[in-house]
């Protein structure tokens, strides 16, 4: 696949930037090589190969939901800045 210089330029103004002749020209060498290894992949027989979303096999990583006791309320509070009646107490944030 090759890509023109016209092409580069319209992307760079989609994408609001500002570029130099020589940097136009870098790019556009740049994505034609990008582009021409794109297509080399479409020569490779991907017949039986399912489509992944990740390279490596996940799995849910969270832990099962168990009920537990509390920490309760004066370990919760034993590092609050302020307490009171065994909430905690926080600067007012509207006035």
């Amino acid at each position: 696949m090759k890509i023109t210089r016209a092409e580069v330029e319209h992307v760079a103004r989609l994408a609001r930037l500002a570029l130099q002749d020589e940097e136009l020209d870098a790019l556009t060498g740049q994505m034609d090589a990008i582009l021409g290894y794109v297509e080399k992949l479409k020569e490779l027989d991907t017949d039986g190969i399912l489509p992944t979303a990740h390279a490596v096999p996940m799995e849910n990583a969270f832990r099962e939901d168990v009920v537990r006791d509390s920490i309760g309320v004066d370990k919760a509070l034993v590092n609050a800045p302020e307490a009171d009646n065994g909430c905690f107490r926080v600067p007012r944030v509207i006035e």
